[in-house]
């Protein structure tokens, strides 16, 4: 299996490093290939996502992510911006499926905002569609108006199939778990979101096994701080996702916990923490792995079918939990405070 590493800006070489070190202690047959992008691929080469950085990941079966962002490039163009990598890798390998699974392990129950009896046991997925919506559709830009006023806009836009391949994916995520499945959107204000869930009702009529509900949005992300263990299977738009998907990743206590797996059709994949780049912290060693770490997991399992290995891992990394072990982020009085390196040591020596 050949996986294309693209470790990118602040602290994602840190703490992709400690995930390329776990991969390589299963003794499977994986191959690593390392390539800039992001700032670092900018500063290298002219270009957040290089044509050789491209070519690799075609190459590859897989793309293990670190985090893109520099803010001393954000006075650059728009397409010439780190962030634009992230996007540009979503496009070209039509990553269409994202999933985003917010879990909340026991010995981490106290590091939640909310009560531990609100958050104890927590295991939810959001899955967020990709590639559509008001991220991607067109028309958009900022316009000088006849009374010389500025105007900005961006469109919102859905299709049919775009909405069918996102809604199946996630009654077949729901089928696997709990089958119960949420879709999240603003049918009561968007056009666009009234033939979204118009749609998941007629992909729901093939998932007879899968009990199926519909939410608002603004409602979504109340109940998520109200009673977030009522959701199972989550599925929704583009901006939505982006959205709600971060709120839920603070019922777990730290955003540093996270993974994501980002799919196409054929579950070529990329991998990544849903944290950024962080270049406050970066080079001081005290990042967070333990994402990066899941994520590599994910990969083993939805682009490897290595459904083992991956189990491997995440039993690991909840061993080391158990065992006390925290970074700054999720640190705790009486238990041991330990940096990026430290932490993919214990996760080595749990495996």
């Amino acid at each position: 299996m050949r996986i294309c590493v693209l470790p990118g800006d602040g602290i994602g070489p840190e703490i992709v490093a400690e995930a390329v070190r776990v991969l390589r202690a299963l003794g499977l047959s994986l191959e690593f290939a390392e390539a800039p992008v992001g700032g670092a691929a900018y500063r290298a080469l002219g270009h957040p996502l290089p044509e050789s950085t491209l070519e690799l990941a075609r190459q590859s079966d897989a793309i293990l992510f670190g985090a893109v962002g520099d803010f001393n490039l954000d006075t650059l163009p728009r397409e010439l911006r780190p962030e634009q990598a992230i996007l540009g890798l979503r496009k070209a390998f039509n990553l269409f499926a994202n999933f985003r699974p917010a879990l909340v392990y026991p010995e981490l129950v106290h590091a939640s905002t909310l009560k531990p009896e609100v958050v104890a046991g927590l295991d939810i997925l959001i899955i967020r569609e990709l590639t559509g919506d008001i991220y991607f559709g067109q028309p958009r830009g900022i316009r000088t108006l006849e009374n010389g006023v500025r105007e900005g806009f961006d469109t919102m836009r859905y299709s049919e199939p775009e909405i069918e391949r996102v809604a199946h994916v996630a009654f077949q995520a729901a089928r696997k778990r709990n089958k119960r499945l949420c879709s999240v959107d603003k049918a009561n204000v968007l056009d666009t979101m009234q033939l979204w869930r118009e749609v998941v009702i007629a992909v729901g009529k093939e998932y007879p096994d899968v009990e199926l509900s519909h939410m608002y949005v603004d409602n979504a992300a109340m109940q998520l701080l109200k009673n977030p263990k009522q959701f199972d299977v989550i599925v929704t738009g583009n901006m939505f996702g982006d959205i709600l998907s971060d709120e839920a990743s603070m019922l777990t206590g730290s955003i540093g916990l996270l993974p994501s797996a980002s799919l196409n059709e054929k579950n070529f994949g990329l991998y990544e923490p849903i944290h950024g780049s962080a270049p406050d912290i970066a080079g001081k060693g005290i990042a967070n792995p333990l994402a990066t770490i899941l994520s590599a997991a994910m990969l083993l399992r939805f682009s490897g079918g290595l459904n083992a290995a991956a189990e491997q891992i995440e039993t690991a990394v909840k061993r080391v939990l158990a065992q006390g072990y925290r970074t700054g982020d999720i640190a705790e009085p009486g238990l041991r405070t330990v940096g990026t390196r430290e932490m993919g040591d214990a996760v080595l020596a749990a495996l």
